[in-house]
């Protein structure tokens, strides 16, 4: 068995290479707001004049539909110009949905499953609030939940970042290990 120092020698060791990655991840994050800071007045000003173009030959094939009867659409310099049937889109009034929903199930009862979303699940939370005598008249076990291992830092924002990665990688380990 493991000696309680032993077990602190260990977290020390793990606090001391958590905290060289979070100096690394900060490290990496203030680099990446510099970079935004840099880039982003020049990638707007270039959004809103790629915009300004999109919109100048959007109205000039607007105005110059004749052109696109056949074919219908163009390449030039890597883009595809011209009209295309547009798909439509089905609108209704969500307060129509019941009566939409029983029309459904008058006019086409055999496709009812396929146009109506039906979904009924439990809610756990909800689940919750009920007794253990409650529960298992639902045929609803509780879990008898054993000791977990617990190593959880009580630090910053940063950290959940240091967090996740760390997730990840243990991700990658089981899915390496399977």
């Amino acid at each position: 068995m493991t000696t309680l120092a032993e077990i602190e020698k260990l977290t020390k060791d793990y606090a001391d290479a958590r905290e060289r990655l979070s100096k690394t991840v900060r490290t990496l994050e203030d680099r990446i707001a510099r970079l935004k800071r840099r880039y982003l007045p020049g990638i707007k000003a270039q959004v809103g004049s790629t915009a300004a173009r999109k919109l100048d030959l959007k109205n000039a094939i607007e105005d110059s539909a004749p052109l696109f009867v056949r074919p219908r659409t163009i390449i030039f310099h890597g883009i595809k110009v011209g009209l295309q049937k547009g798909s439509g889109k089905i609108q209704y009034d969500k307060s129509e949905t019941d009566r939409i929903v029983r029309l459904i199930e008058k006019h086409f009862p055999e496709q009812a499953e396929v146009l109506i979303l039906t979904k009924k699940t439990p809610i756990k939370k909800a689940l919750a609030n009920l007794s253990g005598a409650e529960l298992k008249k639902l045929g609803i076990e509780i879990d008898d939940s054993t000791d977990a291992v617990v190593i959880k830092p009580t630090d910053s924002d940063i950290e959940k970042v240091v967090d996740r990665l760390l997730k990840e990688k243990d991700d990658e380990a089981q899915e390496d290990a399977a």
